[in-house]
């Protein structure tokens, strides 16, 4: 089972679960934990591989992860904790997990928030995933990871956001991170569906001014999803978790208590 924490709150009767992305780990979420904890029951989860989680042993023979396996990594924590139904806050690919499991597993989300949402690889992000394809094996991850993380994350700003991000990755073995990175091959076929289908899930995008990989989708997906808004932060970046704590709390809060 994924390592894992809870917070419980005396009164609340709200479950909150955040879902950090690829190279990270729950630590992600310092600057969330704090103000979470005054209104919701809190779950953090490390991601197979990642922060204290141990690759699954079902999976130690196999190189291949899928997305559903790693769906059901997080609902094997929901159902050992008894949650029946949760909120649950994502950021980068994390967002793509959360939706996929609100595809397999719709009435157990109580609303999605998605903060840095990926929804399609544009042509740049596609060249960087074939780049890493063909150097994964031969360079070492953690050169693939920094310069990811500096196409992503460009400007002086974003600097806090790609150390921290950067700083987990080096946590992760070039295995994993092999293993990991294999799962773009499924990225584009199941990204395309999610932008197709409207889940009708209460669904908020808080995306950076900045986050011009992804933010240019997500602003098109929102016209067509019936229960989704977006707002954007301004001089902000992918990781708008990070980079704008104080607004990504106050807003996703005030959002999820008047759902």
């Amino acid at each position: 089972m994924l390592n894992y924490t809870t917070y419980l709150h005396p009164h609340a009767t709200q479950w909150v679960t955040f879902v950090h992305g690829a190279g990270g780990s729950s630590s992600i979420w310092h600057k969330q934990l704090r103000e979470f904890k005054k209104h919701f029951h809190v779950l953090l989860l490390d991601l197979r591989g990642h922060g204290n989680s141990k690759p699954n042993l079902k999976d130690a023979f196999n190189d291949r992860y899928t997305f559903d396996s790693i769906t059901d990594d997080i609902m094997e924590v929901i159902d050992y904790e008894k949650i029946r139904k949760s909120h649950f806050v994502g950021i980068s690919l994390g967002t793509i997990l959360i939706r996929n499991l609100a595809e397999k597993y719709p009435d157990r989300v109580e609303s999605m928030v998605m903060g840095g949402a990926i929804m399609k690889l544009d042509f740049r992000s596609q060249v960087l995933m074939r780049l890493g394809v063909i150097c994964k094996s031969i360079v070492p991850y953690i050169w693939l990871y920094k310069f990811f993380a500096f196409v992503i994350m460009p400007n002086r700003n974003h600097r806090e956001s790609r150390s921290l991000f950067v700083r987990e990755a080096k946590k992760l073995y070039q295995k994993e991170f092999i293993r990991w990175f294999k799962l773009t091959s499924e990225i584009n076929p199941l990204l395309r569906f999610f932008r197709a289908a409207d889940i009708k899930i209460p669904t908020l995008y808080v995306m950076g001014g900045e986050d011009y990989l992804f933010l240019p989708t997500i602003q098109k997906v929102v016209q067509k999803h019936q229960m989704s808004s977006l707002v954007t932060i301004q001089y902000c970046g992918h990781v708008v978790n990070v980079e704008q704590p104080q607004l990504f709390n106050g807003l996703v809060i005030n959002y999820l208590k008047n759902i």
